[in-house]
């Protein structure tokens, strides 16, 4: 009971001191307490009946050649658009519709309606607008391939050589000229031999050549072909040499025309010689020829082989020969039609690309009325060879 009297006791005294603690003490009204109070403002003195002092007069503004100081496109500043880099957006003020155009600062020239084509690019020649600019000489939107076809004559070649105001004339042209004959009107002459063989045949060894031969340039050559065949103990069984003229009439074939002379130990022949020899689509090599002969008889030839290469420097060459006759020539043992057929197959290895040794397998059969003649004569109309041999050129 005690304890409980004391302990309201104290939470009563704890309650009152709090409270007092809690409320605002005014020291002035305390007897000999005098606070310090803030001194009064002055009063305002009367304005003066002296005039105003005038507000200074706005600047002028600066003419900058009609550039917005303060562009609204913050993409384009001034500088960019005065060397035309740029075109600044056009505002919507009317204000500015006297406003010179950006493009029109830079020499003068109208702003072109192609922006991708400002008017220093194509006064420079990088670029052509798609309409007429002024000063641009008369151009048109057109250039190069895209200006219609004229008849006009060609520009002259240019006189002002830069290298002349260095060097002397004379040898400049010297130098000038070689160039050009290295780059197109060079003379090369070349020589190759496609088959050089030796062929194993049945009871009859022989031998078998294929070779051309050219001078001149890249459009006129002379051109001499000579082929033949022959057995081992019997001589020449007959030999073809044609003397040629060749000229480009495109990129990868010739036109071709001249004569023919065949001999050997039947009559001999002569012939008018008209034909092409190229490079085909798939890098087919083709040659075609038609034959007029001195007595009338007509014939034709067919040819072409392809290189496979089967590394860098081993090749499988397969190759046909197709010939045929327009009439029954008997004085040399040809029938009319596709008189015989010649297909073979040869693997060569490049020692370099000027030699390269080969091996292979030929088949040959006459056709025919050609095929009677030969039998006739005592002579197989088909036959199978092993060939040993080298394609050279130099």
């Amino acid at each position: 009971m005690t304890r409980a009297a004391f302990f309201l006791a104290g939470t009563a005294a704890l309650t009152f001191a709090t409270s007092a603690a809690a409320q605002p003490v005014d020291h002035s009204s305390m007897p000999g307490m005098t606070m310090a109070t803030e001194p009064e403002k002055p009063a305002a003195k009367p304005e003066s009946a002296s005039p105003p002092r005038p507000k200074p007069a706005p600047m002028p503004e600066m003419d900058h050649g009609g550039m917005d100081m303060n562009p609204k496109d913050a993409s384009c500043a001034p500088e960019h658009a005065a060397m035309g880099h740029c075109m600044p957006e056009a505002e919507p003020d009317a204000s500015r519709a006297d406003m010179p155009d950006m493009a029109a600062m830079n020499h003068g020239t109208a702003a072109p309606s192609d922006p991708d084509c400002p008017p220093e690019h194509a006064k420079m020649g990088h670029c052509t607008p798609k309409v007429p600019m002024p000063g641009m000489d008369g151009m048109s939107g057109a250039s190069g391939t895209d200006l219609p076809p004229g008849d006009a004559a060609a520009p002259a070649p240019p006189s002002d050589w830069y290298a002349d105001r260095i060097y002397p004339r004379a040898e400049m042209e010297h130098s000038r000229h070689a160039m050009m004959v290295e780059n197109g009107a060079q003379k090369i002459a070349f020589i190759s031999f496609n088959l050089a063989e030796y062929q194993a045949r049945k009871g009859r060894d022989g031998y078998r050549w294929d070779g051309e031969a050219w001078y001149g340039g890249d459009i006129n050559r002379l051109t001499v072909k000579s082929e033949g065949e022959g057995v081992f103990g019997e001589g020449i069984e007959g030999t073809e040499t044609q003397l040629l003229y060749s000229r480009a009439v495109g990129p990868y074939f010739n036109a071709q025309a001249g004569i023919r002379q065949d001999l050997g130990p039947g009559p001999d022949r002569t012939y008018a010689t008209i034909g092409f020899e190229g490079l085909a689509p798939y890098w087919f090599e083709v040659e075609g020829a038609l034959f007029l002969s001195h007595k009338g008889g007509l014939h034709g030839r067919l040819e072409g082989y392809y290189d496979q290469r089967i590394t860098q420097k081993l090749i499988l060459q397969p190759m046909a020969e197709l010939n045929l006759a327009l009439q029954d020539v008997p004085e040399i043992g040809v029938g009319s039609g596709l008189s015989d057929v010649e297909l073979g197959l040869r693997l060569r290895y490049e020692i370099v690309k000027e030699f390269a040794p080969y091996v292979g397998v030929e088949w040959a059969r006459k056709l025919g009325d050609t095929a009677r003649f030969a039998r006739a004569a005592g002579d197989d109309a088909g036959s199978v060879s092993l060939v040993a041999g080298m394609r050279v050129w130099f």
